[in-house]
């Protein structure tokens, strides 16, 4: 009996062990799947739907991007994607979320505003800083100043060069507000262990409609 409950309590401390040591590596994983989901099954008729949905803008709701949540999200989302992104200098491929719900960004990119609208003003997107490159936003810490970056509703696809790289103090703010003449793209993500931030702009450089051929930008 006694030799029972050492090998019972054996496999439980492997067991243990193997989720803490693959954690990391599933929550990814699941974050990548879900991503890849929303992003190939994308239509411009779910676009208009769900741009009338509710969405939540409120920065101090966002958390730490936890494997309970990442499981949550993964069963039962309710983030509202209403388009794509892509960087393809950086092989970064993600759906646009509305709002700043901790499943929108267990899922892409968020939009940080309300009413936000692509190829006008100042459209700012905020997404998750992971340890895996290819995850969410982490890969925006090796875009270079020139890189193009692609956003669309699935009618139009709006290019943009991006013209600023910087890690800023996270109460610049500032950087997601309009400026008067601009058509901007602002992408922000987490530097420094998340004491940090680093900010991206692109300036709008082309606006063309969406076709399979204009929307193969988005394609991984």
């Amino acid at each position: 009996m006694r030799k029972f409950f050492s090998i019972t309590g054996i496999v439980l401390l492997f067991l243990v062990a193997l989720g803490l040591i693959f954690n990391e590596p599933l929550k990814e994983f699941a974050v990548d799947h879900m991503s890849n989901r929303y992003l190939s099954s994308l239509t411009a008729d779910q676009v208009d739907k769900n741009q009338h949905k509710k969405a939540n803008y409120d920065f101090k709701k966002v958390k730490p991007l936890s494997a309970s949540q990442v499981a949550k999200a993964s069963v039962n989302n309710d983030a509202a994607t209403i388009g794509k992104m892509s960087v393809p200098s950086v092989g970064l491929y993600l759906p646009i979320l509305k709002g700043l719900s901790n499943d929108a960004l267990s899922t892409g990119g968020g939009t940080m505003k309300p009413n936000e609208k692509m190829g006008k003003g100042n459209y700012a997107l905020a997404g998750h800083y992971m340890t895996n490159k290819g995850v969410l936003f982490s890969r925006l810490e090796n875009v270079q100043l020139g890189d193009l970056a692609y956003i669309t509703d699935m009618k139009h696809v709006y290019t943009y060069k991006v013209y600023y790289k910087k890690v800023v103090a996270p109460t610049a703010v500032y950087l997601i507000d309009d400026s008067p003449g601009k058509k901007l793209l602002t992408l922000i993500t987490c530097a420094d262990g998340g004491t940090n931030r680093w900010a991206i702009q692109g300036s709008l450089v082309k606006t063309q409609k969406a076709t399979n051929k204009s929307l193969s930008v988005f394609a991984k």
